[in-house]
């Protein structure tokens, strides 16, 4: 044999074995500027990424139970087996299966899939360290779309600030979500449901049994979230599970209490999971697991559905968050919480009517028949502009703001602990891209080039304000941030990074922002902003009228 192809041959086995290599060990994607580490936690070692720019280590795809798939699909989160060797850590885990209901959301994970139970760690610690303070935060979404990877939630930037961050998946949707006779039955606590929250908590158990691996304090952790996350916040605060595992309480934009997300009864709940299940055309939930993923995602999407409720199970979640706080049960924790000024525009609540004095007036009868001279009143009309101003503060009152303003008051008069409430106010800067619009979940999509011209900003919509307490405007490359927005970034996560290491948000040339006491009727608001400055909030009374239309002042 020449000695042409002898080496032909050697170099096609090689080319043959490194493919095989590949193929069976896929290569993890490169930081230039890092070198591999490695910690090992309960149920291995586990290697991540140390940046020699920022000093920061991340481990990436770090699983915190069985993946909940075949039998374990809909049951409660599993414990992990240990694994042999070093297991890689540095890509973003499969987000939960959910299709695209927010089109600005933007996802770095690796893919879609059932088996969705990651979480994400960033440490500045060094080999010496420990006990830091430690976030953990919750996506929003709807309990429908979303996940941990986000560049919004990306840690790096608080984990400069000396805290360990921890962003986490959980299921959605059917996946994560669905209540029913044959679930409740099998289940050790007989009730089903909130496996999504279920998986929130499983990962607050991960953080206390491993955090320090970290360098972390497992007795200073703070849950954090927005939207459906920040909901996630109330129901972890007040769930006999978790309440002991929390040193401290973030959140923004949501709780679950009447009107948003609330969660209903275990009867009610399973009769909506039966029905789902029976209109798909089956009869058991044990037809259902042996489903492939495709064919629920499908029979999901086919139901037109926006998920499912959370249950008052008897286990995670005992009773209705109101009455919780009221017999003082929740975890006895500081909290900060807020909205943000314009979270949803006045359109929601007019409906395509103008803003005139005739049809705002209308809209308010046919919402409040008996009560609406009482709301003009909480929500005035003088003027088209006044008009358009108080739909706006209906409609985001009524969306979400409310039920934030409800658990603000439940904690500051059932706690002896710190409450600190903020209203983001911080208008956004003009897209790069005058193609793009802004999303609904806060991010931008395409615009639709025959959808009407959207209205002025009166203030900052839903879920803008998660790039700027978290430190991340560099990450979200389509608007034109200028140093106004830096500055309320810098002030925001400043806020949020105090409040995590001390239960306070206050610190050196920050706006002093006071604790609201138990009884004030104008407890103390910081305005986050260009210039933030704390004012006495002038309207408890629009809140105290919804408190008792729901019913929630009982």
């Amino acid at each position: 044999m020449s000695r042409d192809v002898t080496i032909g041959i050697m170099i096609f086995r090689t080319l043959t074995l490194l493919i095989l290599i590949s193929t069976v060990f896929p290569v993890q994607s490169q930081n230039k500027d890092a070198f591999a580490v490695q910690t090992e936690i309960e149920h291995g070692i586990i290697e991540g990424n140390y940046d020699t720019e920022t000093d920061i280590q991340s481990y990436l795809g770090i699983p915190f139970a069985k993946p909940p798939v075949g039998d374990l699909r809909w049951k409660p989160p599993q414990p992990l087996n240990s694994w042999e060797g070093v297991r890689q850590t540095k890509t973003f885990g499969p987000r939960p299966m959910q299709r695209i209901v927010f089109g600005d959301m933007n996802s770095r994970s690796n893919g879609v899939s059932e088996d969705c139970l990651y979480l994400n760690v960033w440490t500045p610690a060094n080999r010496n360290t420990e006990n830091l303070p430690v976030l953990v935060y919750f996506f929003g979404g709807g309990f429908v779309a979303g996940d941990g990877s986000e560049p919004r939630y990306d840690g790096e930037s608080m984990a400069k600030e000396g805290i360990v961050v921890v962003t986490v998946n959980y299921r959605l949707n059917v996946f994560g979500f669905l209540a029913h006779p044959d679930l409740s039955e099998e289940s050790s606590y007989g009730a089903s449901g909130n496996y999504g929250l279920l998986d929130q908590h499983a990962a607050l158990q991960w953080v206390q049994t491993n955090i320090a691996a970290f360098g972390g304090d497992p007795s200073k952790v703070t849950i954090c979230g927005e939207s459906a996350g920040s909901i996630s916040v109330s129901i972890q605060m007040a769930s006999p599970l978790s309440r002991d595992l929390i040193a401290g309480a973030i959140g923004e934009s949501g709780a679950s209490i009447d009107p948003t997300l609330a969660p209903i009864s275990l009867e009610d709940a399973e009769k909506t999971g039966a029905e789902f299940v029976q209109k798909a055309g089956y009869q058991s939930i044990e037809e259902m697991r042996s489903l492939s993923s495709r064919d629920i995602y499908e029979i999901y999407n086919e139901s037109g559905r926006f998920g499912f409720p959370v249950v008052i199970d008897g286990y995670l979640i005992p009773d209705k968050l109101k009455d919780i706080f009221n017999a003082r049960e929740q975890a006895q924790v500081p909290l900060l919480l807020g909205w943000n000024s314009a979270e949803i525009p006045g359109g929601a609540f007019m409906q395509g009517q103008p803003y005139t004095e005739e049809a705002y007036r209308e809209k308010v009868k046919q919402a409040y028949p008996e009560k609406a001279e009482e709301v003009l009143k909480l929500y005035p009309h003088g003027s088209m502009n006044e008009i358009e101003q108080s739909a706006t503060d209906l409609a985001s009152d009524r969306f979400i703001a409310y039920s934030t303003w409800k658990w603000f008051d439940l904690h500051r008069k059932n706690s002896g602990q710190p409450v600190y409430r903020y209203l983001y106010s911080k208008l956004r800067p003009p897209l790069r891209d005058q193609t793009l619009v802004p999303g609904l979940a806060g991010g931008t999509q395409r615009a639709n080039p025959d959808a009407p011209t959207q209205p002025r900003a009166l203030g900052a919509p839903h879920a803008c304000e998660i790039e700027y307490c978290m430190g991340n405007l560099d990450l979200i490359k389509e608007y034109a941030w200028t140093a106004d927005d830096y500055q309320v970034s810098k002030t925001m996560q400043r806020y949020f990074a105090n409040f995590i290491k001390s239960g306070d948000p206050n610190g050196t040339d920050l706006p002093q922002w006071d604790a609201a006491s138990s009884e004030d009727p104008h407890p103390p608001v910081m305005v986050i902003d260009v210039e933030s400055e704390m004012v006495p909030s002038q309207v408890e009374a629009r809140y105290q009228f919804l408190d008792e239309d729901y019913g929630n002042n009982q």
